[in-house]
């Protein structure tokens, strides 16, 4: 246990084990998924897209699908239009940095369509590379 006098630092220390470069990481994932979300409601698959990585792979109760084309066609034929992909929202968003070029992210998604609402939570696994952030397992449930 620190002695008072060495509380400040132990505090110094914490404190900078949580500066700028995570602050960095929280703030980049956090853009990602704000674009993500809104080229699904302007009805921008492909935009969408843009935040998963070519080695993506995505997790689901149906399955396992691996690589971004095939992920993309997936989406594609789950959401063919814009009233099928409704209004995405994602909530409980939580970053952890797991690096300089990594961060888990977690959080709820909902979809609100004309015929139904659709809502559940994922777990994606960030990287980036050439300040670029993107989606490399996007375990969705």
């Amino acid at each position: 246990m620190p002695t008072p006098r060495l509380l400040p630092l132990a505090l110094i220390g914490a404190l900078a084990c949580n500066g700028p470069s995570e602050q960095a990481t929280v703030a980049g994932v956090q853009q990602a998924m704000a674009e993500q979300q809104a080229a699904w409601d302007r009805g921008d698959i492909l935009g969408f897209m843009d935040a998963y990585a070519d080695t993506v792979c995505f997790i689901s109760p149906k399955g396992r699908t691996c690589g971004k084309k095939a992920v993309t066609a997936n989406y594609i034929r789950s959401y063919p239009d814009s009233t099928a992909m409704g209004k995405l929202t994602f909530d409980h968003l939580e970053v952890l940095p797991t690096g300089s070029a990594h961060a888990w992210c977690t959080g709820r998604w909902r979809l609100e369509r004309v015929s139904d609402t659709l809502a559940g939570g994922f777990s994606l696994l960030w990287r980036q590379v050439d300040g670029q952030w993107s989606i490399v397992r996007d375990h969705t449930y």
